[in-house]
């Protein structure tokens, strides 16, 4: 359970993250990097070091506004990070001996997802599966890009609907 539950973890902040549309859901994600920066700021076990640590990750998030890969960069750094603390047995949540570790474990599985370049995984789900295409029109994605033949049939219809009434 030590691992599964940190697996977890980023797999539904994956999946929770993929509803967001693009390029919010990079902003967002620079977002919480920074804020994932200074989480250990409150416990200050490493001193000094934690100042100079959560000056980086501004840094990388403050670049990751525009690119996935600095936020990719970010979420390994803080799983480094994770494993320094777990080591000096300063956990994240003082109460929670291993939150350290557990983070150091949910942290990749977010930092791979943000390298690929944050993807929706939801684009994924094929259409034909009940229920999934009313979700992908709720969302407003489409099942399959439009050709151009589509895209001409359409306005050429509706040039028709217009002349007839």
């Amino acid at each position: 359970m030590t691992v599964l539950v940190p697996l977890f973890i980023g797999v539904f902040y994956v999946l929770v993250n993929s509803l967001i549309a693009e390029p919010h859901r990079r902003r967002f994600n620079a977002v919480m990097l920074a804020g994932a920066g200074a989480a250990y700021l409150s416990g200050g076990g490493l001193g000094i070091g934690e100042f100079a640590f959560t000056a980086v990750l501004t840094y990388l998030a403050y670049r990751g506004l525009e690119s996935w890969t600095f936020i990719g960069v970010g979420w390994l750094l803080h799983t480094a990070w994770d494993v320094v603390h777990h080591l000096r047995g300063e956990p994240i949540i003082p109460s929670a001996h291993d939150s350290s570790f557990g983070c150091a474990i949910c942290d990749p599985v977010i930092a791979i997802w943000c390298l690929a370049g944050g993807p929706s995984v939801w684009r994924h789900i094929p259409p034909w599966r009940p229920g999934t295409l009313r979700l992908r029109q709720r969302l407003g994605w489409r099942s399959e890009p439009p050709s151009k033949s589509t895209a001409s049939a359409s306005s050429s219809s509706t040039v028709l609907r217009l002349s007839s009434e």
